[in-house]
């Protein structure tokens, strides 16, 4: 089980991210289209730098939903290794079985 302030701190970088996603999407736009003049491109550079860090996507990480494991995370189930396993031995996950007997 992962600490609960890391549980946290990962809830708090989601809401962060969807507070700020339409603004930095935004501002990445103005950034990388040719289009814009040179002070348009520094100032929306400087905003989107002003903005929290934990609002970047890339700042999150993926944890497991049952203990919150981030570590071994599979990303078709959203479950880590040793949850997933538990669950493809009692025949939860559908075309999924036991490589070995």
């Amino acid at each position: 089980m992962a600490k609960t302030s890391m549980i946290e701190r990962e809830k708090k970088r989601a809401n962060l991210n969807k507070k700020y996603d339409k603004v930095r999407e935004e501002l990445k736009v103005l950034v990388s289209s040719p289009h814009v003049s040179d002070e348009e491109r520094v100032a929306a550079e400087l905003k989107l730098q002003k903005m929290p860090r934990d609002s970047s996507r890339s700042r999150q990480r993926n944890r497991c939903r049952l203990c919150g494991r981030s570590r071994a995370y599979n990303r078709l189930t959203g479950l880590c290794r040793i949850h997933m396993r538990h669950a493809v031995m009692n025949g939860l996950v559908p075309g999924m079985h036991k490589a070995s007997w």
